[in-house]
């Protein structure tokens, strides 16, 4: 190591003693932090939804010799561990940086944006669906607690904090699932096909609007189908009837990374829908388009190659990341608008 800076040393001449010495520092510290940058810019491996469960209710002491858990527990814990994967990964919670090499991070904090937004959606679906059994039914005393929790600024670092926010509203689910497995009166889970339906109405919303972003890295022009289906539909401000559309290039790498970020949390809640909503799909015959849809989205998830983001046009010499990423979700969504339409029909 000394020969090391002794080298970089030489390599600055000119400069006196003290000076060399503070260049090298910076030039070290530098490196350290672009290195700390790419260790944190990991993301997190999958986990099994199933085991993570099981493993939180037999540390609580709820599993019992059947092996078997409550309804809604598997999912309701899929939610707690996403949140907790993104606080505890490399480098934690880095969206509310304002130190380096935080600070100078985007594409970390696109991922963690794509997870929080479907982390909100199902504590939403909780709070407003699956934890009631009709309209008029009172809400959960922990959920209604646990939802706002989650939709607390992801940019803030004190008073409070991010950080401090989401684990308030995990400590508040943790509850709710304490209760789930003590089989609390007042604590359901209601595994129905309409509930499901409705959640998943919003997950279609959330593919559909990122598909589009994620095309709209190559310039394209966009027939308005705004009011298209309805001879009576009218809006508030009168569009053009082509639109051109493009994502600006610096914002096409955080574009991808929310997609990906996103994918990854639907990819385990729908491993999650599959374990507490088995006897619904079963009942449906839509097991096999539920498991589709978890395909499609674990190709969102394989390994990026390349050290950037690239953004070649559709058939071009360049790989175009964000359109393969596209492809994907859209076929994921597609699959997942027959999957309603078995859900609500049958």
């Amino acid at each position: 190591m000394a020969k090391f800076i002794d080298k970089i040393a030489f390599s600055l001449p000119g400069l006196p003693k003290m000076g060399k010495s503070v260049a090298v520092a910076v030039i070290l510290l530098v490196i350290f932090l672009v290195g700390l940058g790419v260790y944190w810019d990991t993301e997190p491996d999958q986990f099994d939804v199933v085991a993570e469960a099981k493993a939180r209710a037999e540390d609580r002491g709820y599993l019992n010799n059947s092996k078997q858990l409550v309804t809604g527990y598997t999912m309701t814990s899929t939610l707690y561990t996403l949140v907790d994967t993104m606080l505890e990964k490399n480098g934690g919670f880095i969206s509310n940086d304002i130190m380096p090499p935080g600070v100078f991070m985007d594409n970390m904090p696109s991922w963690e944006f794509g997870v929080m937004v479907q982390v909100r959606d199902l504590a939403r679906a909780l709070r407003k669906e699956f934890s009631r059994s009709q309209s008029q039914s009172t809400e959960d005393e922990n959920l209604k607690i646990a939802e706002p929790q989650y939709n607390f600024d992801t940019r803030s670092w004190a008073l409070p904090s991010s950080e401090s926010e989401y684990r308030r509203g995990n400590a508040e689910l943790l509850k709710y699932l304490d209760r789930l497995a003590n089989k609390d009166d007042n604590a359901q889970f209601y595994a129905r096909a309409d509930n499901l339906a409705d959640y998943l109405s919003d997950m279609s919303t959330r593919l559909g609007s990122l598909s589009q972003r994620l095309s709209a890295s190559v310039a394209k022009e966009r027939e308005n189908t705004d009011l298209a289906g309805d001879t009576t539909a009218r809006q508030s401000t009168d569009g053009a009837a082509v639109q051109n559309v493009q994502t600006p290039w610096t914002q096409v790498d955080n574009v991808f990374y929310e997609a990906r970020g996103a994918s990854y949390a639907m990819l385990h809640i729908l491993k999650a829908v599959e374990v507490d909503f088995v006897y619904t799909l079963q009942g449906k015959n839509a097991l096999v388009s539920l498991r589709q849809i978890i395909r499609e989205l674990e190709s969102t998830q394989e390994t990026v190659w390349s050290p950037m983001i690239l953004n070649g046009s559709g058939f071009g010499l360049l790989a175009n990341h964000s359109l393969v990423m596209a492809s994907y979700m859209s076929r994921a969504n597609a699959q997942m608008i027959d999957l309603i339409r078995l859900l609500e029909q049958g």
